[in-house]
């Protein structure tokens, strides 16, 4: 038995026996007993009356107390799991009425004290959710930052010692007859400077990416191909729809188009790359697609890792991004992005 249970049965017993007394002495003060003997003489079921008196007395104060002290009891320990509910954040607290104003009171008090409770772990999860994007801001700056310093010195020092190399092994070689063992020779380090320059430019695109600044996303795209056009020795042609695309769309695209060619220029070998950007019907679609060495479909790939990336993007905008790739034939890269109307994607 809980010790309030025993405190309410002892205080029931307790009230009990001092109820008796009292009665006992207001009655004698106003029925004086002529012969005190007469209580121990007078019986109650062969039970002295003196003795059944107070027994009764206590046992019914007793059943009383236990009454009592069961009800308070599963009252506390109803408060105590409410406030163990509260504790852990659990199920918010029943509506519930009490005959006793002191037990609603209570409740009212249980009820504002979860509602605040609540409000408290909102606010620590804001706090912590703001910390984690500031964070994740900071983390972004500071490798964006690291990626164009590294670009810069990669343009600054490597980019251009190749171009210095490409320049004197031409002049070399036009010096050199053909047909010769050193001609051969020079062509080949010709050849392999070239796909270095081409494998930087990839380089320095994946790590500096070009932004849109204002521009569309063809007017982007065009200023990027005629740019690669200009520098690579590789044939490129674009065919660019006119039609208006949404802001995170037109990045995202972007994105795609850039990390698409920095595959291409680094691993495809190719010798051609074609890039459309269509509306057909409700779909907005890129096509990418060169004539470069292309790979077994389902095996690991050198540009693995990039094209992970332009998945996530695709993913970001709700497109499908597909990709078909031939073994010495080329790869093919399509896009197709629902264009929504805003009406329907409001309802």
């Amino acid at each position: 038995m809980s010790n309030i249970v025993k405190r309410h049965v002892g205080f029931g017993m307790l009230y009990s026996l001092l109820l008796l007394a009292g009665l006992a002495v207001l009655y004698i003060i106003d029925f004086p007993m002529d012969d005190w003997k007469d209580i121990w003489t007078k019986h109650e079921s062969n039970v002295p009356f003196l003795v059944a008196a107070p027994l009764f007395v206590l046992f019914s104060g007793a059943i009383l107390g236990l009454f009592s002290g069961l009800y308070w009891r599963k009252r506390w320990l109803q408060a105590t799991r409410e406030m163990e509910s509260i504790r852990e954040g659990q199920q918010p607290l029943k509506k519930r009425s009490f005959s006793l104003t002191e037990l609603q009171q209570t409740w009212a008090e249980l009820e504002r004290l979860q509602t605040y409770m609540n409000e408290q772990a909102k606010l620590a999860q804001k706090l912590t959710n703001e910390r984690v994007i500031d964070r994740e801001e900071e983390v972004q700056r500071i490798v964006s930052e690291e990626r164009n310093r590294l670009a810069r010195e990669l343009h600054d020092s490597v980019s251009q010692e190749l171009f210095a190399a490409s320049m004197l092994i031409s002049a070399l070689t036009e010096s050199e007859e053909e047909e010769t063992a050193l001609f051969k020779a020079l062509k080949q380090l010709e050849a392999m400077v070239q796909q270095s320059q081409l494998e930087m430019r990839a380089l320095l695109l994946h790590l500096r990416p070009a932004a849109l600044k204002g521009k569309t996303v063809q007017e982007g795209m065009e200023l990027l191909l005629e740019d690669l056009r200009a520098k690579v020795p590789l044939s490129i042609d674009w065919e660019l729809d006119t039609f208006p695309v949404e802001k995170g769309i037109e990045d995202q695209l972007f994105r795609i188009v850039q990390e698409s060619v920095s595959n291409t220029l680094r691993h495809a070998k190719a010798e051609s790359l074609s890039i459309k950007l269509l509306q057909r019907d409700s779909f907005i679609i890129l096509l990418v697609a060169d004539d470069g060495i292309g790979f077994e479909m389902g095996t690991e790939q050198p540009g693995a890792y990039g094209l992970q990336n332009m998945k996530e993007r695709a993913a970001e905008i709700g497109a499908h991004l597909r990709v078909v790739s031939v073994p010495k034939q080329g790869t093919r890269l399509e896009v197709r992005v629902p264009m929504l109307d805003r009406e329907e994607e409001e309802a």
